[in-house]
């Protein structure tokens, strides 16, 4: 058996809903106790972003396209380091499947193996254990049953059968998930997504996605008149509305209901004294309203073909879904575009220069097409692209081949590393130069997060409650304490060293402004001789501070 368009389109249809039915329990296998950008919701994200796409494709649809069309939506749509891996492992399997109608299992491996490449290849160090070494066994198990079978469900089934030992093998090779218990949070990701893929190919159907089906029953009982507008499969043409004013005497309204409802549904009656207010869906508006004039004589009279207007709908999302912003012209050489999040800290990389910002951060991973946007509207020939979060940096970096102009990512892995970045800039130097200065002087700038533990864990031998005040010294958690103010002062004189002559803080929107200025104040006290200290409010959610020392 080949894989047909269709079940392609089916199956990934079918994984994008399974990883979104179990989001919340990927979110929750990841051990490190900060609020974070969760895998689950980020491979939900990325892979959802194909959806719609995917679901306007028809029937007699080839693999070529159905993979083209996933791999592109699941690009512009990746977030965090897990969407991006798994958006190349998608763009890879576009690549192999190129101008095919169907896809043997031979095909299909090969394929996936070009996905499992490109993934590699993304990360400057890939770590063992995590979803690329689930892929990459699984694509392995693949490649060699179709040496033995060029059926795609053999070799589908050998792929899962591998991935789920893979999964299983994952706290072996990485230490913090052997101690938390768990398995990795992104392989887990990808075998439900695979494993969706596989429900269809077994002849199983597509896996439902349980929120949308549960919010199209919630928006159905709530609303009256919503019969048409949320189902595809409209059962009346026409919605008809219109009021009747009472003539003296005439039936009571319960009849004129059980009239309508006889010719259609949807039926809504309501009535006083003087009016009764009609609403009914139904092929026959013209019966409808000389059932009411038998009642009394018509106003605001309305009638709307719901056919018609489900595919104006349809068709308007569809192009939407399209659409994309239009380049603005370089009027300069460079530019810059940075990630941030909270309005002091975005307002001070304005004043620093910076064109666009994207908002997003450590909750909050924006997505490649959200970066690309903000490069396409910022006015240079070479655009500087500022990620200060680590697991934004491989989302910045996929937009260096879709933009119409140069892109620069600078590795800034935190926001203290993106105005060191913003500071070091010279107009007066190429960009070249400037790329080597500020990507040098990210390695002089220490960076400190206090922020708080979302989940119990043990990083170390630090064991951690949930709500414990933690603070990060350049990424690595040094500090747990239940005082803000001693956390903040401890990662303080822990970053600080021999030649550093500047520290700024940045408080967050969870600090007052008192309490800011008294946990600085108590800073200058204990630093403030040799060192120059200031202090932003900056706004930012998720940590109490961000100290920045040079």
């Amino acid at each position: 058996m080949d894989i047909s368009g269709k079940m392609l389109r089916d199956g990934i249809i079918s994984g994008a809903n399974n990883i979104i039915n179990n989001r919340n329990k990927v979110d929750e296998l990841n051990v490190f106790p900060v609020p974070d950008g969760d895998t689950g919701t980020n491979m939900s994200m990325t892979i959802s972003n194909a959806l719609a796409e995917l679901n306007a494709m028809s029937d007699d649809v080839t693999v070529a396209a159905v993979s083209k069309t996933a791999a592109g939506g699941m690009l512009r749509g990746a977030r965090g380091n897990s969407g991006v891996i798994l958006s190349l492992l998608f763009r890879g399997l576009s690549k192999g499947l190129k101008e095919k109608s169907s896809a043997t299992g031979a095909e299909f491996a090969n394929a996936f193996s070009m996905g499992v490449a490109a993934a590699y290849k993304s990360v400057m160090n890939p770590t063992e254990g995590t979803v690329l070494t689930v892929s990459r066994e699984a694509s392995e198990a693949a490649v060699k049953k179709a040496e033995e079978s060029d059926d795609i469900l053999e070799v589908f089934d050998a792929l899962i059968t591998e991935a789920e030992a893979s999964l299983e093998r994952t706290p072996e090779l990485l230490p913090a998930l052997k101690k938390a218990g768990v398995v990795d949070s992104g392989a887990m990701g990808f075998l439900l997504i695979f494993k969706g893929i596989h429900s269809v190919l077994r002849g199983d159907g597509i896996i439902e996605n349980k929120e949308a089906a549960e919010e199209k029953r919630e928006i159905k009982a709530a609303s009256t008149n919503a019969a048409g507008t949320y189902e595809t499969d409209i059962k009346y043409t026409y919605c008809t509305e219109y009021i009747v004013n009472k003539n003296e005497g005439c039936d009571d309204a319960t009849k004129l209901r059980a009239y309508l409802e006889s010719i259609g549904d949807s039926v809504v009656v309501v009535d006083d004294d003087n009016i009764i207010k009609i609403h009914v869906h139904t092929d026959h508006p013209g019966l409808a309203f000389e059932k009411g004039l038998t009642f009394g004589y018509l106003t605001h009279m309305k009638i709307e073909n719901m056919k018609e207007q489900h595919k104006t709908q349809a068709k308007k999302a569809k192009n939407e879904s399209k659409q994309r912003p239009v380049p603005v012209k370089p009027e300069k050489d460079i530019g810059f575009v940075a990630v941030a999040s909270g309005a002091g800290v975005e307002a001070l990389f304005t004043d620093l220069g910076v064109d666009s910002i994207v908002r997003g951060g450590q909750t909050s991973n924006p997505s490649t097409e959200d970066i690309l946007d903000a490069v396409l509207a910022t006015p240079a020939k070479t655009v500087f692209v500022l990620p200060n979060n680590k697991n934004i940096i491989l989302a910045a970096e996929q937009t260096v081949k879709l933009a119409d102009r140069k892109v620069i990512v600078l590795q800034t892995r935190s926001i203290p590393q993106g105005i060191t970045a913003m500071l070091t800039f010279d107009p007066d130097l190429s960009v070249q130069e400037n790329s080597v200065n500020m990507t040098a002087a990210l390695e002089k700038v220490g960076t400190g997060l206090v922020t708080f533990a979302v989940r119990d864990s043990v990083v170390g031998d630090k064991k951690i409650k949930q709500g414990d005040i933690l603070g990060m010294e350049n990424g690595r958690l040094n500090v747990v304490d239940r005082d803000l103010s001693k956390v903040l002062y401890k990662v303080t004189k822990h970053l600080l060293k021999g030649d550093s002559s500047y520290v700024t803080v940045i408080y967050g929107a969870d600090v007052s402004d008192d309490d800011a200025q008294n946990a600085f104040a108590f800073l200058k006290t204990k630093f403030g001789d040799n060192i120059e200290l200031s202090l932003v409010n900056g706004g930012q959610p998720v940590y109490y501070y961000i100290v920045s020392v040079e």
